[in-house]
């Protein structure tokens, strides 16, 4: 795995999430990563507004594994999101609930088949539930879609609080992976932007929030990193994401998130407004540590 040049001890893996498109999908998806000086992906295995998936012949999945091998990246550290449209948060509506569980199973089975292992999921919303119900079924949900499958692990990404999101502080993740049967498959995703207008003061005050992270989850279960500068204010519960050194969180901040020792070996994808003019930048300048 590639390493900075400025930290032989520290193990930065970045990348950024890129196009899952006709015709070249996971192959497409690695080059465009690649050009941007990356050594991690993103994806979604389709369109994350609907459950519309192509059949896995035509992902180019031998050249995926082939380029992965000619660029020492590991298979491990590309990461699948799951789409937006899937719900495991409201028991109000059993309907949606076991639509969403089961459209995840299939989606985890795409992935066992790709040979990959990382899905990143919003907790989805409470609409009217009591937020502890609301939780609950997320992790009923959880435990369903891990019974499918052998390997992949569900990664909780972290949300600003907007409408009746749930997910939004490290007491309702942990009150979710608590219920988690197979808790060894569950962990955290950051999203900076999602936890600084959720209130984390990332900016001022990381070490803090850190430090609350592993009291009450445990850094052991932080697995992936979105790295996002943020449009919005402190505790302003928006979710608008800003190219690194424009937002409110800024570059010093973010790159000391990057190069943060505790965090290290943790993969940090990108999830910037696509100007592409910025995005080799972008990853040039978090790569430099000072």
């Amino acid at each position: 795995m590639t390493t900075s040049k400025n930290n032989d001890n520290y193990k930065l893996i970045i990348g950024r999430h890129c196009p899952f498109k006709a015709p070249n999908y996971l192959l497409g998806a690695v080059k465009e990563a690649l050009s941007y000086g990356s050594n991690a992906v993103m994806i979604y295995l389709g369109a994350p507004q609907n459950t519309r998936r192509r059949p896995l012949t035509e992902l180019k999945i031998p050249e995926f594994r082939q380029i992965l091998a000619e660029n020492n990246i590991d298979i491990d550290n590309v990461i699948v999101h799951g789409p937006y449209v899937v719900n495991l948060a409201n028991p109000a509506r059993a309907e949606i609930f076991h639509w969403s569980t089961e459209f995840l199973k299939k989606e985890v089975a795409r992935m066992e088949a790709i040979g990959l292992k990382t899905l990143i999921l919003h907790p989805g919303s409470a609409v009217d539930a009591p937020i502890n119900e609301a939780l609950s079924q997320v992790a009923k949900g959880i435990n369903l879609v891990l019974q499918s499958s052998s390997q992949v692990r569900v990664v909780l990404e972290t949300m600003c609080g907007r409408g009746s999101e749930v997910g939004v502080n490290f007491e309702q993740l942990k009150y979710i992976i608590d219920r988690v049967e197979q808790k060894g498959r569950v962990g955290i995703c950051w999203d900076t932007c999602h936890l600084y207008t959720a209130g984390y003061d990332i900016k001022d005050n990381l070490e803090a929030v850190i430090k609350e992270f592993d009291q009450k989850i445990g850094l052991e279960k932080l697995w992936v990193i979105h790295i996002n500068d943020s449009a919005q204010e402190l505790g302003a519960k928006v979710d608008r994401h800003e190219n690194i050194g424009y937002g409110n969180i800024g570059l010093k901040a973010l790159k000391k998130i990057v190069w943060h020792p505790k965090l290290n070996g943790i993969p940090k994808i990108l999830e910037t407004p696509r100007r592409r003019e910025d995005f080799v930048e972008e990853i040039k300048i978090l790569k430099e540590k000072n």
